[in-house]
């Protein structure tokens, strides 16, 4: 994991949107593509990034491509952001 490609796959509001539209169920990309006003191609790009960041990954069944949120990637990140939470000691 990157946590480069990572933030910059979670910069986009539309790729943010698409992965919570995932964490409900999986979807393929046609039923993605549905819920925005934005062309096939520019879908594909956003799922490009979303995998290449790991967040998310494909499966084939038969015909189709499903598209599956990845929660160990935010597991990971959490993990890492979690060194920052708590008090901080007045010097």
């Amino acid at each position: 994991m990157s946590f480069e490609s990572t933030f910059k796959a979670l910069a986009d509001p539309v790729r943010r949107d698409i992965l919570i539209s995932l964490k409900e169920k999986s979807l393929m990309a046609g039923e993605i593509a549905d819920k925005y006003e934005l062309s096939n191609s520019t879908i594909s790009y956003h799922l490009s990034l979303l995998k290449k960041a790991d967040l998310i990954s494909e499966r084939k069944y038969k015909n189709f491509i499903y598209y599956d949120i990845n929660i160990s990637i935010f597991e990971e990140v959490i993990m890492w952001l979690s060194q920052f939470k708590g008090d901080k000691k007045n010097a």
